[in-house]
């Protein structure tokens, strides 16, 4: 029996069983540094980046679906496969590009929570202290299940962008005249187009999916709705980007005002003139903390098990601190740098766009081992043939588009 032939009742519960690693990974996709990236995109261009927004949907779900095949059919990590396959060299680059990423994400999620911190006089140092010591407890007393279960109930925040959007009347007419004009010759909105690419596809998704289904123990019977996890998952992340962008462009983002964003309460003060000041500041907290807190968890679980999948060590959340020590001060390590960094002061917004450029100068590598693993998977699950075309035709077009974006907005800044 199928699992299109089972009784609905017994395919819901069977995708209840499966859910998390995809739902959690994209609710860490859709992190500070992309809300901050969305809003900036909002504010500086209206309604011009809302569709590449549903364009990136797909190709969230063609990327992430591979990791999923990967993981569940072979049962190993990223970083395994190309050390398996390539040999260590090639595993080295591939973790190196990853642990770039992974830092850069860490400090732009600390980042957001700070921001979120000063806009209620909270100092930042206290924020990453409180934080530090909540992720480190989190990590040192849960197992794999507990820790998605946190995940997912912190990035289920997020949804409160999609509410704030609906209750803030975007102009339909406005949307519709705008959303097609296109101004490609500028090298800021490309920065921009590159900046969100960056955001949606993120090398430490690549890594986190396919180490999460492994750790949780899918099998290949779980493939269906490990990709229907994955698939709701990417809508849901873009629903939320969206969401970000049409409230900022509704207010920050009148056409021609290019207003620039340079902390996290002027984000914040986006939502305000539909909420209220202080409605407005809580529900955008409440947004950017869960958005921020998933996220951390994430990049930092995907640095310590990565490292511990090229390097040999136990890199798993079943293990305890003494059976695996060198995974949690992997872990630990991250969390008090970066902390410490964001401490010491920067521009929030910058340094969240930043990031997410990078992540598009990344995608060659990260996005080549993907597709080149996936022809490599054992028949039936092999990517091939025409649906072999469309994936590698929608990863490289990505890749060419991110990497040029990015370059061509790094230059002209």
């Amino acid at each position: 029996m199928t699992a299109l032939t089972l009784p609905a009742r017994t395919r819901w519960a069977q995708f209840l069983a499966v859910a998390g690693p995809g739902i959690v990974v994209m609710f860490a996709d859709t992190d500070a540094g992309s809300i901050m990236t969305a809003a900036q995109s909002g504010a500086q261009w209206g309604y011009r980046l809302l569709l590449i927004q549903l364009i990136l949907v797909p190709v969230l779900f063609l990327v992430q679906e591979l990791t999923v095949r990967l993981g569940v059919v072979t049962g190993k990590g990223h970083g395994d496969l190309i050390r398996q396959y390539f040999g260590t060299g090639w595993a080295w680059l591939s973790v190196g590009t990853l642990l770039i990423a992974c830092v850069g994400a860490l400090l732009s999620e600390l980042g957001g929570l700070a921001g979120v911190g000063i806009m209620y006089g909270i100092p930042a140092w206290l924020t990453m202290v409180v934080v530090v010591l909540g992720l480190s407890v989190m990590v040192y007393t849960g197992s794999y299940l507990s820790v998605e279960r946190i995940a997912m109930a912190l990035g289920a925040f997020e949804l409160v962008f999609a509410w704030v959007a609906w209750h803030a009347h975007p102009d339909s007419d406005a949307i519709a005249a705008t959303v097609l004009k296109l101004p490609l010759a500028d090298k800021n909105y490309l920065f921009l187009i590159a900046a969100n690419i960056g955001a949606v596809i993120m090398p430490w998704m690549v890594f986190y999916q396919q180490s999460a289904v492994v750790e949780k123990g899918l099998v290949i019977e779980d493939l269906p709705a490990a990709r229907w996890d994955t698939a709701v998952g990417a809508v849901v992340t873009q629903v939320i980007m969206a969401a970000v962008l049409i409230v900022t462009a509704a207010t920050l983002g009148k056409v021609g005002s290019q207003t620039p964003l340079d902390t996290v309460q002027q984000i914040a003060d986006a939502i305000t003139p539909y909420l209220g000041e202080r409605a407005g500041r809580l529900l955008f907290g409440m947004g950017m903390v869960g958005a921020s807190l998933v996220a951390a968890i994430v990049v930092t679980l995907t640095a310590a098990r990565a490292l511990g999948e090229v390097m040999g060590y136990h890199h798993s959340l079943e293990h305890t601190p003494r059976e695996a020590p060198w995974f949690y001060a992997v872990y630990t390590i991250a969390l008090i740098v970066a902390a410490l960094t964001v401490a010491s002061g920067a521009n929030l917004v910058s340094l969240g766009v930043g990031v997410q450029v990078m992540n598009a100068l990344l995608l060659p590598v990260v996005l080549g081992f993907l597709f080149l693993l996936a022809k490599r998977l054992p028949e039936p699950y092999r990517l091939k043939g025409a649906y072999s075309w469309l994936v590698g035709i929608v990863i490289a077009a990505t890749v060419l588009l991110g990497v040029y974006a990015g370059i061509a907005g790094l230059v002209a800044g």
